[in-house]
């Protein structure tokens, strides 16, 4: 770096955290689900033609629950490291 440009400096953030760090959750009978719900909207609710679609669904529903994901511990780290965090920062001031 030139003597001439000065370093980029982040103004500090008022709130460490970081949003949703594990993203979406799977769902996997809502596929079937909708699927069962626009056979009963095609055939007038009828069970005849959907049996094979609700016996998915059932089996689905029915099955064992996938385990879920563990959770990030990014924002409790960075609760733990917020007071010398925000600490080094009012120092360089």
């Amino acid at each position: 770096m030139s003597a001439s440009q000065r370093p980029i400096r982040l103004p500090p953030l008022k709130v460490l955290r970081v949003r949703n760090p594990n993203g979406q959750r799977e769902r996997p009978c809502m596929a079937i689900m909708s699927s069962v719900l626009a056979c009963w909207a095609s055939a007038g609710y009828s069970t005849a033609g959907c049996a094979q679609v609700e016996q998915a669904l059932r089996n689905c529903m029915d099955g064992p629950q996938p385990s879920p994901p563990r959770s990030s511990e990014v924002n409790y780290h960075l609760g733990r490291f917020k007071d010398r965090l925000t600490a080094q920062a009012k120092k360089k001031k």
